[in-house]
Formats: C-alpha cells, structure tokens, sequence
C-alpha cells in the first residue's frame, strides 16, 4: 500500500510507537556533569538506580523460551511496540549479536540438539561446518498490569551479530547484521544486510534480507514517519551515514535507492576530532553547536554481493561523503511543534577524547538537510563510549555506555548535561543496550548484555527533568 504523509503518521499512532518530542533545537555547548539524583547501592548486585526507581528482573539468557528453544545470550538492540489486543501489555522485539564465533548461547542448545525443531526455511544460514548461525530476534511479550513477561519466542535466527536495529512507524523491528561475512570466511550466505521482522510475528518468519539498503556492517536504524525514509549508521571507525529512499514508503523489499550523506564545503569530512597522530583531522574540527548544510551521494551497487563489507564506505568517501567514528545509536525525535523531527545518533568513540560524540541531522529538501554536533564527551569519566540511545519522554536522551570501566546508562539534556540513570552493579561489568520505553512511557525497559538480563525500570521519571 503506497503512504502519504498523513497516513504515515496515523499508522505510526495506530501502531502506537513512540516518538518522544525533543527540543534540541539549540546547541548543547556545556560539557557539564551534574548528580543531582545520586545512584543507590543495589543490594542485589544487579543495577543502582535514583533514591524511588526499581528495576524488575524479567528476562534470563539460557532459560527456555515459551517456544521451547533456549533463549538467546547477548541481548542488544530492543524496541517497544503496543499490544494490538491488550492496552495492559506491551511487546519487545530483542536483538541477539550472537558473532559467528559466540560459542554459547545458542537458542539451539549447545550441542544443536533442538535444531530440528525449527521449521523448515526459517534459518538463514549455516556455517560451512554444518553448524547454524545463531544470530537472533526474540519476540516478548510483558504485561504491564502484572509486571512480569508472560511469553517470549523466538522470530529471526541464522543471522550473524544481530546488534542495534530500530523500529518502524508500521509495526515493525529493522534487525541489522554487523557482520559482513562472505562464504569464504565460513558462511554459505553474504552477511552485513538489515532483516524486517513484524512485530505480529507468532513465531520465526521467513529471513529475507533487505539487499537494496546495502551491505555493510550495519548497526542501527530510524525511519522518518513523515516521508518512510530510514536513515542507518555504520559500526566502522571509517563508517558513513546513510539513507534508504524506499520506492514505496513502507515497503522497503520492493526497493529504494541508498545514499551517504557529505557535508558542504568539506568533501570527505571526518569527523572524529580526533588528534591528526591519531588519523584525525585535528581536535575541535567539529565544535559543539556547529551546524553544516549538507547533500546526499548515491551508492552505487549497494547490492553487490561480491564487494568487501568496508568497500561502500570506502567508495563514498571517496566520491566526498562524510566519514564518522563508529556510528551506533539511533533515534527519531519529534520536536516541540509535535510535527516534524530530527535524527539522532551517536559515535561510540568519536570526539577528541575518544570518548563519544551525539550527532543530529535534520532533514531538509530532498537534496540535504542539516547536520550539528550536539555533545562530546569530555573524558571517560563523564560519558565513556556512548552506544544505543532513545529519546525519553520527558525530553532527553538516553545513552547506553559500551565502556572500558563501570557501564551506566546516562541521560543527556538539551543543556548539554550529562546526569546518570543507571549502573551496572554486576561483576561482569557489562555493556548496557536496547534501551527502549513502553507506550505509556512508564517503564524503561534495557539490556545487560552478559550475562544477558533484560530489566524493567519504573519510577518517578518527572523528577529527571528538574
């Protein structure tokens, strides 16, 4: 079905997505700390949380699934969706970056023993040992009356590192390969493509990769409501930002055109601010608050199986487009007029400090738009290596650290302050992922991804904004 703008929209209500409204409109010049809601040992070990908040344990890797599969380890990317017959419950859709050399934490078992379970067609590929990738999305449904999950199943496997991914205005999860195998390497199938997954799903669907928005290592995706356009980014030091124009909005397997963005008058920018020993262009290149007009380069061959998972970025930033650190978290964000949006996303180890950077671009006409960088971190102290983000309902946005020391889950304000939510008390220190809220915006709902908890936080989120 072919979408206008207006009908976009009342699907993505219909859908019950949430597009929280941000007013990032001004520049967030203030590399600024605050700890005004100081986090509480967690007696648990688990997760510290602000004096009020609590966090329910939902969720366990290697436990069985309602399917009777083995629920997957490494859980990532998430996104929320509404129940379509159940206002009281919410459904999750969870990516699992299962790598082709993850060892454990197949919903399989460690031995295959329950392959033989899966219907026939659902998994994408095998290792050419015979062994399946395991690579997944897992479908959950939580209710949010009883707080507990009440089903979990398993949607999409035999992909390779599932990582980040984003949810679409039609009721769907884009789940995103970071890995761009080649049968050479040990596959029997190309890797590096973004798989859709509705989220009506009753059990595995049929992996068909999106081959039009190209192959690369593919991290996290956001869809534009007002025009179907979905914008992704790159887990690549060397990586670019990109754009899929789909030939009809909201059918993104009948085709589309992918473009990187460049920025005017800098052709093949990079952005990293990095020192130029480093293999950057010199710190403070790109300063906080700085807006640059910009234009958007076709990519040729996108599809191309046979192309090196590097060679498109290296292909467009050769033909002038910019060149961004690690591009991993993404959100759509309406502004405050309740109408039209920006996207956001992060550099994991972008700035001068290598510490993270948060981008926006707002789009523009057809041929750009506008670009700013809206915070680097100062120092691993204050924000260390954002990954996945959100924006909150209260007006902010929400970054998970993939860090080198403790992982918190932080909030970053239009101000330009950072302020923590959450930190990860368990002793494997791991990264936290997927954050994501309920319809109702209520619960916060977040990954740890070893040893593979998925959590749901509730509190006085009001307070946050003060």
């Amino acid at each position: 079905m072919q979408l206008n703008r207006r009908n976009f929209i009342k699907k993505a209500q219909a859908a019950g997505i949430f597009y929280a409204s941000l007013s990032l409109s001004g520049s967030a010049l203030a590399f600024e700390k605050t700890d005004k809601h100081p986090l509480m040992p967690d007696p648990g070990g688990i997760l510290d949380l602000p004096e009020g908040f609590t966090y329910r344990l939902i969720s366990r890797a290697g436990d069985k699934m309602s399917d009777g599969f083995f629920r997957p380890g490494r859980a990532d990317g998430m996104a929320c969706f509404p129940h379509p017959d159940d206002a009281g419950k919410c459904i999750l859709m969870r990516n699992h970056e299962n790598w082709p050399d993850t060892k454990s934490g197949s919903p399989f078992g460690d031995n295959d023993e329950l392959l033989g379970q899966l219907p026939k067609g659902k998994l994408y590929d095998t290792k050419t040992t015979g062994r399946p990738f395991f690579g997944s999305v897992t479908k959950l449904v939580y209710d949010l009356e009883k707080k507990e999950m009440v089903e979990d199943f398993l949607v999409l496997t035999g992909t390779a590192a599932n990582c980040a991914g984003g949810p679409t205005p039609w009721g769907s999860w884009l789940s995103c390969e970071e890995s761009a195998l080649v049968p050479s390497d040990g596959a029997n199938k190309h890797h590096g493509f973004v798989f859709e997954v509705p989220a009506s799903a009753t059990g595995p669907v049929d992996p068909k990769p999106i081959t039009a928005m190209g192959r690369f290592v593919h991290e996290a995706a956001a869809v534009d409501p007002q025009t179907g356009i979905v914008y992704m980014t790159e887990d690549n030091r060397r990586g670019l930002f990109y754009r899929y124009i789909p030939d009809v909005p909201g059918e993104l397997h009948r085709g589309g055109k992918l473009q990187a963005l460049a920025i005017k008058g800098r052709p093949s920018a990079v952005t990293n601010n990095w020192p130029k020993d480093w293999g950057g262009p010199g710190p403070d290149m790109y300063k906080a608050g700085d807006e640059f007009e910009t234009s958007w380069i076709d990519m040729e061959d996108a599809a191309n199986y046979e192309l090196p998972g590097d060679e498109l970025a290296k292909r467009g930033h050769a033909a002038g487009a910019a060149q961004f650190c690690r591009g991993e978290g993404m959100d759509y964000a309406l502004r405050a007029d309740g109408k039209t949006g920006d996207i956001y996303f992060t550099c994991t180890q972008g700035g001068t400090m290598g510490t993270g950077q948060v981008w926006r671009y707002t789009p523009g006409a057809a041929s750009g738009g506008m670009l700013t960088l809206v915070y680097e971190s100062p120092g691993a102290d204050t924000l260390d290596m954002c990954d996945n983000m959100v924006a909150a309902p209260w007006g902010d946005l929400i970054l998970c650290e993939d860090g080198r020391g403790d992982q918190y889950l932080r909030g970053l304000t239009p101000e330009g302050q950072i302020y923590e939510i959450a930190r990860n008390a368990h002793t494997e220190k791991s990264e936290f992922c997927g954050a994501c809220f309920s319809p109702d915006g209520k619960v916060m709902f977040v990954n740890i991804q070893e040893p593979g908890f998925t959590l749901a936080i509730e509190g006085p989120w009001e307070r946050l904004k003060s």
